[in-house]
């Protein structure tokens, strides 16, 4: 397909799209002001809510139209012949003022529909584990790990880390990590798959390079809303001592927890904190996003089962980056990029890899409209 054809094509659907929403978001307005529906604080809450993300997509497209409607009056001003040459001459340069405009406008009302259910996700659960490569795999989760969290803190995200289970070098087993920021989905959300290190371990006398491996995947943190749990019938809890270093209480008083979700076979285990209520506030947040992945999933191969194949569908089983330490080569297979600045990359600065994940994101969502 052309790109001329593409973007007609693109057009179409998304005007389309984009009526359908505006259309939602008048009816979510006239819901809103009857009397029986205002005096309902549960009702006007989740009305509220859509009809609030629905206004970032819908007013800037009410802008598009409007400027739209313009670009059309001073075109009809230059097709009259009895229009005179000043008004002629205003008319001509509104015109390229205007188109530009509308261009600059339709991009990012482009963006707001292909993106703008990822953008909206706020807060993500954030989980490395070291794969095949024994203790040099654990070293590298904890190096992708600090990659992370150094990329968080350049672009100011809240990085909290929730959990982890370290090995005798200090590398991670796994790490549990809640990070948040605007659009931090849309940011982070091509980072799920599997990760491969090519480089000499620590562990290697003879100075050999080894392959290994960690994978990771990003989930979003719905809102209690978003995800229904009666955590009493629901879920199974189990409640141990913790173990391991951290004193006297750690190993007397019962704070580990373990939930488990039997209809879906998900389970969570916690015991970073030595509060049991802690653990277990823990533990029900990272249960939440797990399920929430696990129904969005659902949701998608029953709607698309093409979609599996895209960028950012969080397959934990899919090879998606390689980290060449001889050759200081960055690779993200998905894309075949190749960048040789993998010093600069581990150092958090991943924005050339996530832009060009987006943008190739971008046209696949177009090609699919």
């Amino acid at each position: 397909m052309t790109p001329e054809m593409l973007a007609e094509k693109a057009q179409k659907a998304v005007f389309a799209k984009l009526d359908a929403l505006r259309e939602r978001f008048e009816q979510l307005g006239n819901e809103m002001n009857r009397p029986e529906v205002a005096g309902d604080a549960a009702q006007i809450t989740a009305l509220a809510k859509e009809h609030g993300q629905l206004r970032h997509v819908v007013e800037p497209y009410l802008q598009y139209r409007r400027i739209d409607e313009q670009v059309a009056e001073s075109r009809e001003l230059l097709a009259t012949p009895d229009t005179d040459v000043e008004l002629r001459e205003l008319a001509q340069a509104e015109i390229a003022d205007l188109q530009e405009k509308r261009g600059e406008l339709f991009e990012h009302v482009l963006d707001l529909v292909m993106t703008g259910d990822d953008a909206a996700i706020s807060s993500v659960i954030l989980e490395i584990r070291a794969g095949t490569g024994g203790e040099e795999a654990a070293l590298f989760a904890r190096d992708l790990y600090e990659m992370y969290q150094r990329y968080a803190e350049r672009v100011g995200f809240r990085f909290e880390t929730m959990d982890t289970s370290t090995t005798a070098l200090g590398g991670f087993k796994e790490a549990l990590v809640n990070i948040k920021g605007d659009g931090v989905y849309q940011q982070l959300g091509y980072e799920g798959g599997g990760h491969r290190v090519q480089r000499v371990p620590k562990t290697e006398a003879q100075g050999r390079v080894h392959t290994s491996a960690a994978t990771v995947a990003i989930l979003p943190e719905p809102e209690e809303i978003d995800i229904q749990i009666d955590w009493e019938h629901d879920v199974i809890e189990h409640v141990s001592r913790a173990g391991g270093p951290g004193g006297q209480n750690v190993n007397k008083v019962s704070s580990a927890i373990r939930l488990e979700h039997p209809e879906t076979g998900i389970t969570v285990s916690m015991r970073d904190e030595k509060s049991q209520h802690k653990n277990r506030a823990k533990a029900r947040r990272i249960m939440l996003s797990r399920l929430y992945d696990h129904h969005m999933q659902m949701h998608r191969n029953e709607r698309d089962a093409a979609r599996r194949t895209m960028i950012g569908s969080g397959d934990r089983s899919q090879r998606i980056r390689t980290y060449n330490f001889p050759q200081n080569r960055c690779t993200d297979h998905r894309i075949n990029l190749d960048l040789y600045s993998l010093d600069r990359v581990m150092q958090g600065e991943l924005d050339g890899l996530i832009a060009a994940l987006k943008e190739h994101d971008r046209r696949q969502r177009l090609e699919n409209l």
